[in-house]
């Protein structure tokens, strides 16, 4: 891999090791935290988050678990910008926003965030735009369908041929369009429009898709975990899945168990 670090306006996270990012859901209706966070809860749980020794903290106000019920953006705006506005001043390490919403991150970045977390694939030329003009970092992920229905399909054929061809293609339109090319984090899309066999597939040979941008992987608590590992928990079932990706030099590991991620990768 011949990149160090991932470099957005006026500060950078290098790749020494593989970086914790640290998942904050201030949603009813995710899949494994929902309605857990919010308010000081949702305060105290990030700065927790950062005793654990996380590296990002990942804030999302729109569940995209099967079966999600988008929420407008005046909704996500309201549940998420307090919130960094509130923590932003006093964190040692960035804030990324799970949006969708060219508007939504648009306002999380003049609120304090430093990178957004689109799962649209960066598919939409208005986040594009946002991310250009705001000097943010991005996470493009691999979606093989709309959003609202990406979880009622399955891809088929070469699937690590066509999601690197797919994040490849992303990040030259968007470097086309003024983001920086050590702004672009890649993400496989681990569990979005995939089957168990074929997100199993893609942690394991995740290395594949490695060309000039890190990589991130978001397998935290995904249920294919549960088929692979059956006698585990949902959070070591995660651990063991952290341990492929460190060792395929995944730069970025996206988790909910930030304590037992950071000890897996330190130990």
């Amino acid at each position: 891999m011949n990149f160090s670090e991932t470099v957005w306006k006026k500060g950078s996270l290098s790749y020494d090791r593989t970086k914790v990012m640290g998942i904050l859901n201030v949603t009813p209706d995710s899949f494994s935290d929902g309605g857990l966070y919010s308010g000081k809860a949702a305060e105290e749980r990030i700065f927790q988050m950062v005793d654990e020794g996380v590296d990002i903290i990942d804030i999302g106000g729109e569940s995209t678990r099967p079966g999600f019920t988008p929420v407008s953006e005046k909704e996500e705006i309201e549940r998420i910008i307090p919130l960094i506005k509130a923590v932003s001043p006093s964190l040692s390490v960035p804030i990324s926003v799970d949006t969708m919403k060219p508007f939504v991150a648009a306002k999380a970045l003049d609120a304090g965030a430093l990178i957004i977390n689109d799962i649209g694939g960066l598919q939409n030329d208005d986040m594009v735009r946002v991310v250009a003009e705001n000097g943010a970092a991005v996470v493009a992920m691999h979606i093989p369908a709309e959003p609202h229905v990406v979880h009622r399909t399955k891809m088929t054929g070469d699937v690590i041929s066509e999601i690197r061809n797919f994040l490849f293609r992303t990040a030259d339109n968007a470097i086309s369009k003024g983001v920086g090319k050590r702004s672009i984090i890649i993400d496989p899309g681990i569990g979005f429009g995939k089957t168990p066999e074929q997100n199993m597939h893609i942690l394991r040979n995740v290395g594949m898709l490695s060309g000039n941008y890190p990589i991130l992987i978001g397998a935290s608590r995904k249920r294919f975990l549960a088929d692979m590992y059956p006698s585990l928990s949902k959070d070591d079932a995660s651990l063991e899945a952290v341990k492929i990706a460190v060792e395929n030099n995944v730069s970025i590991v996206r988790v909910h168990d930030v304590a037992g991620t950071v000890r897996t990768i330190t130990s």
